[in-house]
């Protein structure tokens, strides 16, 4: 078990908040982090390449030109691979590139993301991010306390921190049931409300 440090809403310490897990530096699982990101990524491509093979294109129902005579090597259709304008030999097509990532590796990626932002010093708990939804103000609460690049994770979808945060160059935010192991690590501080964490806590059990 750990203790984490809880901040109030202007980031001064008002408390602790336990982890139900060790957030030493020997549960973080590089590998299986590594794997949840090239999944998260790999969803995120469309798969709609596609391109025609020699049975699609229109055209080529006529021989092209003589078999014999023209000095050219002999073709049967316009729409062969070695034509211009012909079909393409080996080329994409739509695909899914989903990979499925199963409950127990994603907890694990989880917990070695929170464990590496706490050894690194990275990881912030705030009590509530207040916002009036000014991409201006949270800029310079953020910029005050050294926290950028950042991360802002909230346990409402309705946080008007996520609203401020939206037009943030060096930052995002996301409702902690939306919690992205991929978006965690592409930047450097997470910032994160206390119920929002102990929501978190709560889903790896």
């Amino acid at each position: 078990m750990s203790d984490i440090a809880v901040l109030n809403s202007k980031f001064v310490k008002s408390g602790n908040i336990q982890a139900p897990f060790s957030l030493d530096a020997d549960i973080i699982n590089v590998n299986v982090v590594h794997q949840v990101v090239k999944a998260t990524l790999a969803g995120k491509r469309q798969g709609t390449a596609c391109t025609k093979t020699k049975g699609k294109v229109s055209g080529g129902g006529a021989k092209p030109f003589k078999q014999k005579g023209t000095g050219r090597a002999r073709q049967g259709s316009s729409r062969s691979i070695l034509m211009p304008g012909g079909g393409t030999a080996f080329g994409p097509t739509p695909r899914d590139y989903t990979q499925k990532v199963n409950k127990k590796m994603m907890n694990n990626a989880i917990r070695s993301v929170i464990a590496d932002k706490f050894q690194a010093g990275k990881l912030t708990v705030v009590d509530t991010i207040e916002s009036t939804g000014k991409t201006k103000e949270i800029f310079k609460t953020l910029t005050e306390k050294n926290l950028l690049p950042a991360l802002i994770v909230t346990k409402s979808r309705d946080s008007k921190a996520l609203m401020a945060v939206r037009n943030l160059q060096w930052g995002s935010g996301i409702p902690v049931e939306l919690f992205s192991v991929y978006e965690a690590i592409k930047f450097e501080n997470l910032i994160i409300e206390k119920e929002a964490l102990e929501a978190l806590f709560q889903r790896l059990g």
